[in-house]
């Protein structure tokens, strides 16, 4: 039998095409959205500019209300035109477009623990509802400080407006990470929050899990049967997964010294990266099935061991050094912290996955800011070859199979292999074949925060934290945190780093180990 051309088999790729799951309705139901803390940043420079965008594409249902809330006192087109500012750059802004959407939008003043004002916003939707033919859907995003949250959605319950059926339409809420600060207040957290609203009804929002990149490690995995026979503790060495940031503690100095780098991603994004790149396939694509996988990552999560802490965790605090040639102040010397803080802004930790397929695997954890680059990948690094087939030959070690999934800044996908040179000689040089969406899928692709939103809209809860999920991450930490905070040496387990360099050098063996970024 011939073999086909190449000629053939690029037919054959282009004929094939491309397998998309198709929507039943991918605007979904008309709704109103609701938005707690319309005045502040978060509402500003994300979630106005992706509803305007998602307006833009169509993707919007049909009819649509944006109800803005916030002490600050304003009329409907004060509040129009602040937002226009926001928006004003977006990349398909027009005049037209933007009266079209304008036209959606409107404000109520809201003090956000008063019973009377959570009242006359439940007349105000009324009315909307009424005029504006969106059926009692609504969503309400709480784009407010965390302490505000239990608040809020209890007064939304006393007023009536968390409760779904009977005709009523249906009631989201959307919580913002930070999900508690450890386990004892997500727990309380939560308890508040079902107090009025149901699990079905809760969206506990991760930007992380909507970029597309991150979307795909799932398909990557469970899509191609090339790489899940490989996936498991016989033919991986171990994972790298780094977060890092250019930026410092910029205006969220207040939070994040509450917080620390422990709190602020893994407990979050970090945890979720590990638990897509280690979970057990699903029987089925939907958001449940994905979940309990997930779930049982964090349930095999191998606890550290309390006076064994510093070898599997290291801390950092960022001192005076250089971003992109320009001098930056250390941590200490940033407006709104504590000169002698021992705030944590960096933190690699390896952890073990304590169940078949990860059994004595490392997986390295790194965050951290100041850093030399906004850099967010996950590094798979296989076993080396296992014979030595080569050692009269080639008299040196072959460099292993390394698989890396870039998220950012350069969404791509790239797998390393060994090739022999050309020549009389036998010599091998590492090589690389790359995937990078930008050059493959033309077109703008859509902000993590666009994708998000309209998912709330669609009631889809695939890309959002179940609180079970939640608990465990805390369960897993919490004992961490207590013993970084109540450590006789607290100062000690805290390594200082040049802003500029990627962490402290006592973590330089272990980045090494995941391949440090040039």
């Amino acid at each position: 039998m011939a073999l086909p051309s190449h000629e053939a088999a690029d037919t054959y790729v282009q004929q094939a095409g491309s397998a998309c799951a198709l929507p039943g309705q991918a605007s979904g139901e008309p709704c109103t959205i609701v938005i707690f803390g319309a005045s502040g940043d978060l509402t500003n420079r994300k979630l106005i500019p992706a509803l305007f965008s998602l307006h833009g594409s169509a993707s919007l249902p049909a009819r649509f209300t944006i109800v803005g809330c916030s002490r600050t006192a304003m009329h409907h087109e004060e509040f129009r035109a602040r937002l226009r500012e926001a928006c004003a750059g977006h990349p398909a802004f027009t005049v037209e477009r933007w009266e079209s959407f304008a036209a959606s939008l409107f404000y109520q003043p809201l003090v956000y623990d008063s019973q009377p004002s959570f009242v006359e916003l439940a007349r105000f939707l009324a009315e909307l509802d009424q005029e504006r033919q969106t059926g009692g859907n609504r969503l309400f995003y709480l784009a407010i400080p965390p302490s505000l949250y239990p608040v809020v959605a209890g007064l939304l319950g006393t007023v009536g407006l968390a409760t779904e059926g009977n005709n009523m339409g249906w009631t989201r809420i959307v919580v913002e990470k930070p999900f508690g600060r450890d386990l004892a207040t997500a727990m309380e957290l939560d308890r508040r929050l079902h107090q009025n609203f149901r699990e079905h009804q809760i969206f506990r929002i991760d930007h992380y899990l909507a970029k597309e990149t991150v979307q795909n490690i799932l398909m990557l995995r469970f899509a191609n049967t090339i790489f899940e026979p490989l996936w498991n503790r016989s033919f991986i060495d171990s994972i790298g997964i780094i977060a890092g940031e250019k930026l410092g503690v910029e205006h969220r100095a207040g939070y994040y010294e509450q917080a620390g780098v422990l709190r602020d991603m893994f407990q979050n994004h970090m945890m979720q990266l590990l638990a897509l790149i280690a979970m057990e396939p699903p029987s089925l694509f939907e958001a449940d099935r994905v979940r309990d996988e997930k779930v049982k990552v964090y349930r095999a999560l191998k606890p550290f061991v309390a006076d064994g802490l510093q070898e599997n965790l290291i801390l950092g605090q960022y001192n005076a050094g250089r971003i992109d040639g320009m001098p930056v102040p250390g941590y200490r010397d940033e407006p709104g912290v504590t000169p002698a803080s021992l705030t944590p802004t960096f933190a690699m930790m390896r952890l073990f996955i304590d169940n078949w397929r990860w059994r004595g695997i490392p997986f390295y954890l790194v965050s951290g800011k100041r850093l030399p680059a906004k850099l967010t990948r996950i590094e798979v690094q296989f076993k080396e070859v296992p014979h030595s087939m080569f050692r009269d030959v080639l008299g040196g070690q072959i460099n292993a199979n390394r698989l890396v999934l870039g998220i950012h800044p350069q969404e791509e996908i790239t797998l390393s292999f060994q090739a022999k040179q050309p020549g009389a000689r036998v010599c091998l040089q590492p090589v690389t074949m790359d995937f990078k969406y930008d050059e493959k899928f033309k077109g703008p692709s859509p902000d993590a925060y666009e994708k998000v939103l309209l998912d709330c809209i669609l009631g889809d809860q695939m890309l959002f934290w179940r609180q079970d999920g939640v608990e465990l991450c805390w369960s897993f930490l919490s004992p961490i945190l207590a013993a970084c905070e109540t450590c006789r040496d607290q100062a000690g387990l805290l390594h200082p780093y040049p802003a500029g360099t990627w962490g402290p050098e006592q973590a330089a063996a272990w980045l090494q180990l995941i391949n440090e970024p040039n």
